[in-house]
């Protein structure tokens, strides 16, 4: 495993090396050269199956409808995890997926490359620059206008928050259009929305109360678990839930449990498990706060409007924080518990 692993990593710094360049020379074209009534057809390009990274492309899709209202978009991702998430975006039209696993399954691999070249696109747009198989898939495209993301020195100077994985690509987009001669309103970025339906909030509502036992009070939502270094200790959650007992004595605390159906404070809060994204979504938006590190289900819960306060200690804030609904990263390196309940008051106790 550890070989197999070592050798994708060195596949990943070969073809990012290999890649940087594509599309360089296409970033001089010619300004004031796009009607914004002719863009019909757009195409986002983000091959990557894991949730929080397509979760992360909503505000773009949302920018995207806003600017271009009458415009049909299409996605080229990887993994099943899109027609969920978009599945109540009415400008989402095709949805060209990649297998997770391009070697056991080649030939729909290979499938879906070829399905970039079935539609001719006014504006392709490639959402992570240093992905060399995004600029790889937004060179193979027939469009018009390509933008493959490239930095702009005069944005990070402009927008504090642009090097957030969600925004940059936003206000990239926006900078794009100015030079062809589109004028965009300079606003906050769209938060991520996963855009639940009313009928999923009441189910998600119903959900809560059967967790609680109807018991009144505001909810607290935990996710306990997260991958490799992100994930903290049992010794740490058991010890930050005792405390929000104590602190929260007529509050409700239930958590939600990840695919492997661990708990890091031992099942003693009650559990939802689930592997409907959008159930879990609808719960954690009938929840008063949302607490977890850094991971795929933090950025579920901010895509369900829940207040969400994400732990970090080894990811990048500026790159992931939560934001939007009273939302808040906070780094535990140099915060203490008495410092996270604090942060909870700001929300809860208001």
């Amino acid at each position: 495993m550890d070989v197999l692993k070592n050798i994708n990593n060195v596949r990943r710094t070969v073809l990012k090396d290999l890649t940087k360049k594509i599309g360089a020379s296409e970033n001089n074209q010619i300004v004031g050269s796009l009607d914004k009534n002719e863009v019909k057809r757009v195409l986002i390009i983000r091959p990557n199956h894991r949730l929080g990274n397509q979760l992360l492309i909503t505000p773009l899709v949302q920018e995207i409808t806003e600017i271009f209202p009458d415009c049909k978009i299409d996605l080229f991702v990887k993994g099943g995890l899109a027609p969920i998430i978009f599945e109540n975006y009415q400008n989402i039209d095709k949805i060209i997926k990649l297998p997770k696993k391009h070697f056991k399954q080649l030939f729909q691999y290979i499938q879906g490359w070829l399905k970039l070249r079935s539609r001719r696109y006014d504006i392709v747009i490639n959402v992570v620059n240093g992905s060399s198989s995004g600029r790889l898939s937004t060179k193979f495209t027939n469009a018009k206008f390509k933008f493959y993301g490239d930095d702009e020195n005069d944005l990070q100077l402009k927008y504090p928050d642009y090097k957030h994985i969600a925004k940059e690509p936003v206000y990239g987009f926006r900078c794009f259009l100015s030079k062809l001669g589109i004028a965009v309103a300079n606003k906050e970025v769209p938060t991520l929305d996963i855009k639940l339906s009313s009928s999923e909030m009441v189910a998600g509502e119903k959900i809560v109360q059967s967790l609680t036992g109807n018991k009144e009070g505001k909810t607290i939502c935990l996710f306990t678990y997260a991958t490799g270094a992100k994930c903290y200790t049992e010794s740490w959650w058991l010890e930050f839930y005792e405390r929000l007992k104590s602190e929260y004595p007529n509050f409700n605390i239930i958590e939600i449990l990840p695919v492997e159906n661990i708990s890091k404070i031992a099942f003693k809060a009650p559990t939802l498990y689930s592997k409907d994204i959008r159930e879990m979504a609808s719960v954690m938006a009938n929840s008063d706060v949302f607490i977890g590190a850094d991971s795929g289900i933090m950025h579920l819960a901010s895509s369900a409007k829940a207040p969400v306060l994400g732990l970090f200690s080894v990811t990048s804030l500026g790159m992931y924080t939560p934001y939007g609904n009273n939302s808040k990263g906070l780094d535990t390196n140099k915060l203490s518990i008495d410092d996270l309940i604090k942060e909870i008051n700001q929300i809860l106790l208001v």
